[in-house]
């Protein structure tokens, strides 16, 4: 293996197991910025050694005990917690032996038998309200994505050092308001949930409709946030959000290959070639959906836009899709959580069902209120839907105000083609 797949196989390694390793490490030192400072330890042995012994057969178990030792090591510098340093010195030379017999490949049970609660502790810790939503998605794309910080930075078209720094003020904030790594119980967990769910969905979205820049998609964020719910799911299996939005987001991936053309400019999902579809993410999707409907009775907010996306998935054809059933689900989405985004969505759907007047109506209803002043996709709508109804010249200012937007220049450039095309299609 050559030193450059090499290092591709341990940054693969590494954003698989550092959540681990980090969350089981938070559970011994009760501060996530000790104890990801530990694992960068461990990573930092690994690419000392395995590039001239080899990758050991289980690099997981190998990092584990690397991050161990260094624990042990850090409990022993700052004279903290004897007691823990005691019991975790005892553990450590106990396996010493078969660590070493074994080329530290396996580590004792005793380390990571209650991992999948550490993973979970970990995601709420990360996720937790103390943090504004920006520092809550950077912290978790680093410990849970393990994503490095000019990753995370690129991906939101953030600097760098800006990044860092939201890293560092929400591990020190973390620290200062003595964060317990626990899930919380009762109705706080139900109110902890959505946190972590907004921001994973905030994560894929970005990827999904990128918010500024030259790309209309980030793929590698949708992948981890889809990563970062499927795990989610796996920890919380009951809580019926945590498979809408596992759902939805797997449903809306499927599409991923068909929204973009040759030059990587947009394509709408009507105008999308249906075959390019990745059918085992909608089935995963549509199994999503069912989980989520066997642990509650009324549907949440992300197992309504899951039931939406599956109504677009199930249509083999644009002409096959359910509007009449969409308007129905955006009702229902509008009585659990308000906002003038459900009505542009529903006033959309009508539109298809109902006619482009029936849509404009609500959508004018919209725009009289003036809570969507600065959102370029009320006017972009508007100015499809009367398109649609030969008002092009009212069509093509609203779509100038549209571009005029939008921070994203793939999107610009869509609306102000829609734009030309209504100046070319105005008779006058």
């Amino acid at each position: 293996m050559t030193a450059t797949d090499t290092h591709l196989a341990m940054d693969a390694v590494w954003r698989i197991e550092s959540p681990k390793i980090i969350a089981a490490l938070t559970r011994m030192v009760r501060d996530i910025g000790v104890a990801e400072d530990l694992a960068q330890d461990a990573l930092v042995a690994a690419l000392e050694q395995w590039p001239k012994a080899g990758i050991p057969d289980n690099p997981g178990a190998w990092l584990m005990t690397a991050a161990k030792h260094r624990a042990i090591d850090y409990f022993r510098r700052s004279q903290l917690l004897d007691r823990k340093h005691e019991e975790l010195g005892r553990e450590v030379q106990a396996g010493e032996v078969f660590a070493s017999r074994l080329q530290m490949e396996i580590l004792d049970a005793s380390f990571d038998d209650d991992i999948g609660d550490d993973l979970l502790r970990l995601v709420f810790m990360a996720c937790h309200p103390v943090l504004s939503m920006e520092a809550r998605a950077a912290l978790t794309l680093r410990l849970l994505g393990g994503l490095t910080t000019d990753e995370i930075a690129r991906a939101f078209l953030v600097p760098e050092p800006t990044i860092a720094q939201r890293i560092v003020r929400a591990k020190r904030t973390l620290s200062e308001k003595k964060v317990p790594f626990e899930v919380p119980r009762g109705e706080e967990l139900t109110a902890r949930v959505s946190s972590v769910l907004a921001v994973i969905y905030l994560i894929f979205n970005e990827g999904y409709s990128a918010t500024a820049g030259g790309d209309w998609m980030r793929p590698a964020l949708c992948e981890d946030a889809l990563r970062l719910g499927r795990t989610l799911a796996g920890l919380a299996p009951r809580e019926s959000e945590v498979h809408g939005l596992v759902a939805l987001m797997e449903i809306q991936a499927s599409r991923s290959r068909a929204r973009t053309g040759p030059s990587g400019e947009p394509v709408l999902l009507l105008d999308q070639n249906r075959a390019h579809w990745d059918h085992l993410l909608i089935q995963r999707g549509l199994a999503a959906i069912e989980r989520a409907r066997k642990q509650r009775q009324s549907p949440g907010t992300y197992l309504l836009q899951a039931e939406i996306a599956a109504c677009h998935a199930r249509a083999h054809d644009p002409a096959e899709t359910d509007w009449n059933r969409i308007v129905s689900l955006y009702t229902e989405l509008g009585e659990v959580a308000p906002s003038p985004i459900v009505e542009l969505n529903r006033a959309v759907a009508v539109s298809m069902a109902s006619g482009p007047a029936a849509g404009l109506e609500l959508v004018d209803m919209i725009v009289s209120g003036a809570a969507l002043n600065s959102y370029h996709l009320l006017p972009a709508v508007r100015g499809d839907l009367l398109f649609k109804l030969g008002r092009f010249e009212e069509a093509g200012e609203e779509f100038g105000r549209a571009a005029s937007l939008t921070r994203n220049e793939r999107e610009r450039e869509l609306l102000l083609a829609r734009a030309a095309e209504c100046a070319a299609s105005n008779p006058g």
